[in-house]
Order: C-alpha cells, then structure tokens, then sequence
C-alpha cells in the first residue's frame, strides 16, 4: 500500500466521512472543490473523478435547497460505504471458533472474463486461496461476501460453505499458505511508519511534551506539530490529517482479513496500526468537521 492518494479514492474518503447526510441532501460541487484543495487536488482532476464516480453509479447529480449544483450518493454506494464502516472501524477481536466462510466457483469458459472478476472480487474482500477454485475467509465476511456477489450478479457461480479448519496441516501454518502474511504485515508497516508520526504530533500539540500514550508512538519519528493556537486553523489541520489517514486505512482490512491473534506471529503489526487508526480517529475525526460544516451548509 504506497501512500497514493488519488483524487477519486480522496473523494470516496470525503464522502464516508463527512458527505451522508441522513436525508441524503448532496455535497455541492463547489464544497467538493474547496475540501480537495485543501489535500493540494486541483478543481480539474475533482470534476475529471466525479465523473468517473458518476459514470460508475456512485454519484448522483442533484441540487442543494439552495439550487446550488452536488452530487449525492447513490443508494448503492451508500450500502458500499455502510459495509466499508464494518471493517473501517471495527474493534471486536476476532475468535477462531468463529470458523471460516468458503467460496467455491465455477465459471463456464465462455463467461471465462467473470472468472478473473469474481477472483479479483474474493481478493479484495479479502479471501485467500485453499486450493485452486477454492476461497477462504473469516466466517464473519458472510453477509459481505454475500451481498458484494449479487450486486455484482456473480452469485449464480458461486457456492459458499460456513464450517471450521480440521486438519491435516495445523491451522497456523495453513493460513501462511492461505495468505501471503509478509505482505500484508508490510502494509500495516508503511501505514505505521506514515501515520504514527501524525498520532504523535497531535498528541504532543493537544497535551503538551510528554510519554507517549499506551506505548503507540514511541519511537515514531516527529512531524511538523498541528497548529493548535488558531481554532479554525487546528480545524483544518486536523480534516487533512484525517481525510489522508482514513484514505489510507480504510483499504487495509480489505487486504487484511483480521486473523484470530492465535494465528498470526507474535510481533504481527496488525493490532499496532488498527490502535493507531482508531486513536487518530477519535483524535481528528470531529475536529475535523468542524472545519467541513461549513462548506456543506453553502448553497
């Protein structure tokens, strides 16, 4: 996970974020605008991505009560969002007795081009690979799984199976095989070597020098402190800082599936980066909008 932050992927992040309003009322264009610049996107490459994002379903075109041109989310983003909030910012530690959801497809080699798009679905739900045709998850990503299949209308190829790991090979070394662990512990490493700095800083601006909290930061190298003496300033720092966090985060318990803590090796950084995320979180997130009210309110 390179610290890319495309102009689309930052305009999701704004959306879940800050952009659902319970009467679905949309984010004007000019919002939208202003907020991105703030992560240095100019106006161009925000119309250019709200297009895509339009051209994908995932954004409606509607008028503020003011007239003002927005887009809304479509309900079937909205339901993709809800979704994202269930691993985003999950806390709930994972138990193996949960057991293991199955996927088992088969797909006729004339529709050969839904093959690689169910894997490619299975993979970033999460799933790894048993045997050839054959994906493993946590149980718990049932309901996802489910729901993610038929929306894409991949549900007739597909057979899932709830049941529990008995053997041969013990269940730790399985998962080795099931996952690329390395990988996936690289990532929660560059998530850290980012952001753990920025939880440090915060800390250090809104407390004063002292020890780190909980161990989180301790040997972080130190950014630039938030400025914390001008209030509208400290509000927009704190909507960067957590618009980039959240950009980043939110697609590692995509690549992670969060394994029960028995599974995984004793100095895994998976547990490290989620308390990291989860303490920027509570840190920024209404700080940050504070600083969004404004512009959502703009006709």
């Amino acid at each position: 996970m390179a610290e890319q932050h495309t102009p689309r992927s930052l305009i999701v992040s704004l959306y879940g974020a800050y952009g659902r309003a319970p009467d679905g009322s949309p984010v004007p264009v000019a919002a939208l605008i202003r907020l991105l610049a703030v992560l240095g996107v100019d106006a161009p490459s925000v119309r250019s991505s709200v297009s895509r994002l339009k051209r994908r379903g995932l954004l409606l075109p509607a008028r503020t009560a003011g007239g003002a041109a927005g887009y809304a989310l479509s309900d079937d983003a909205r339901r993709l969002l809800d979704d994202g909030d269930r691993r985003i910012y999950a806390r709930t530690e994972p138990k193996l007795s949960e057991g293991w959801v199955l996927a088992v497809f088969s797909v006729p080699e004339a529709e050969r081009h839904k093959r690689h798009l169910l894997r490619s679905r299975l993979g970033r739900l999460g799933f790894g690979t048993a045997a050839p045709g054959v994906w493993i998850a946590p149980a718990r990503l049932y309901e996802e799984t489910r729901n993610a299949l038929e929306r894409l209308e991949l549900s007739p190829y597909v057979e899932l199976f709830r049941g529990d790991h008995l053997g041969y090979a013990a269940t730790a070394g399985a998962v080795a095989r099931w996952w690329d662990l390395p990988a996936i512990a690289g990532l929660h490493e560059e998530f850290l070597a980012v952001h753990e700095p920025v939880l440090r800083a915060w800390r250090t601006a809104l407390a004063g020098p002292g020890p780190a909290a909980d161990g989180l930061v301790a040997d972080a190298p130190v950014v630039d402190a938030p400025a914390t003496d001008a209030p509208a300033k400290r509000a927009e720092d704190a909507y960067r800082d957590y618009l980039l966090v959240l950009d980043s985060w939110r697609r590692l318990p995509y690549a992670d599936p969060v394994l029960p803590a028995e599974l995984l090796p004793d100095d895994w950084p998976g547990r490290r980066s989620a308390e990291v995320f989860a303490a920027l979180h509570e840190l920024l997130r209404d700080r940050g909008a504070e600083f969004v009210r404004p512009f959502l309110s703009e006709d």
